[in-house]
């Protein structure tokens, strides 16, 4: 297995109108979500041998979400029905910039010991969650215990640190997940208004890198919109690519997913840094060009598909 994914499966109700408030969307588009279950359905697309631990409600968008996964060829053999939970689902605005998002959080919160046996970690070469899927309990506690079997192990982790404060208590508790996390080194991935609602607006780019290698991550990739993505490897060259020009976006809800699938395709075909980070922006590109997932089967090694 490529890559063991952990958690945040949910249903997307994708705003119809563009350029909307969730207050003045009138009609919204349901889609499979949740920033690690795209990560799943993106890596399968572009060649990946991927697994998915997640939860869902014993109900009908459970099934629905199971439905879609196999319809996209992924096994739910790890995914659990949740009695007396619904299944979790966010509503999100139409929009170029970062959308506008409010979460009916339910079963994904719910994710068991047996769903991350042994042997699932043992096949896997990179362990990837999000901070959406450590930010509630009894999830958090496994996953982090799960994570730190695999690192042992010798397994990559990875964490989309997907930070929002409608998931969290507080700031502070966040901020010491995280730093657990990434204590065990993991591939970091961050947006730019991720670190803002996380860190504070005064917190420049290089004060993010630091913090996060502070943590122990050494490898942090911070994405910035039209900006492009940078990356800092931890002593060594920081560096900045451009994102691929796009005429314009139909929607952005899963580009940075996308991103980080790319990325994490290069790292795992033994490409270099830079190399990964032109991965993660051709499947952006693609996919800033899609509303819902992808689509089908993308070569990424073929220089031609932008």
């Amino acid at each position: 297995m490529d890559i063991l994914c952990v958690g945040e499966l949910l249903v997307d109700f994708i705003g119809a109108q563009h350029g909307k408030t969730i207050a003045t969307t009138k009609t919204y588009n349901r889609f499979l979500g949740g920033s690690t279950a795209n990560l799943a359905v993106n890596a399968n697309k572009i060649g990946l041998a991927v697994d998915l631990a997640a939860s869902v409600g014993d109900d009908g968008l459970g099934k629905y979400l199971l439905d879609e996964l196999t319809n996209f060829g992924l096994s739910t053999a790890h995914i659990t029905k949740i009695p007396n939970q619904p299944t979790s689902l966010v509503f999100v605005t139409k929009s170029n910039e970062t959308p506008d998002f409010v979460p009916v959080r339910g079963a994904d919160a719910h994710i068991s010991e047996p769903q991350i046996n042994d042997d699932l970690i043992n096949k896997a070469k990179v362990f990837h969650t999000s901070c959406f899927a450590l930010s509630q309990e009894p999830a958090r506690s496994i996953i982090m215990d799960k994570a730190t079997k695999a690192s042992i192990l010798g397994c990559k982790l990875s964490i989309d640190i997907n930070y929002a404060a409608e998931i969290w208590s507080n700031k502070t508790e966040a901020i010491d997940v995280i730093k657990t996390y990434c204590s065990l080194n993991p591939l970091v991935k961050i947006s730019e208004d991720d670190a803002k609602r996380l860190f504070g607006d005064v917190a420049s780019h290089s004060d993010i890198f630091s913090l996060l290698h502070s943590y122990g991550a050494d490898v942090v990739c911070l994405t910035l919109g039209s900006e492009g993505a940078m990356l800092a490897n931890k002593g060594k060259d920081t560096f900045h690519k451009a994102a691929i020009k796009i005429n314009k976006a139909v929607d952005v809800t899963g580009a940075g997913d996308a991103f980080w699938s790319g990325f994490l395709y290069g790292y795992i075909k033994n490409h270099n840094l830079e190399q990964c980070i032109s991965f993660g922006l051709k499947l952006a590109h693609i996919k800033l060009q899609h509303v819902g997932p992808i689509p089908e089967f993308i070569n990424l090694a073929n220089p031609k598909i932008i």
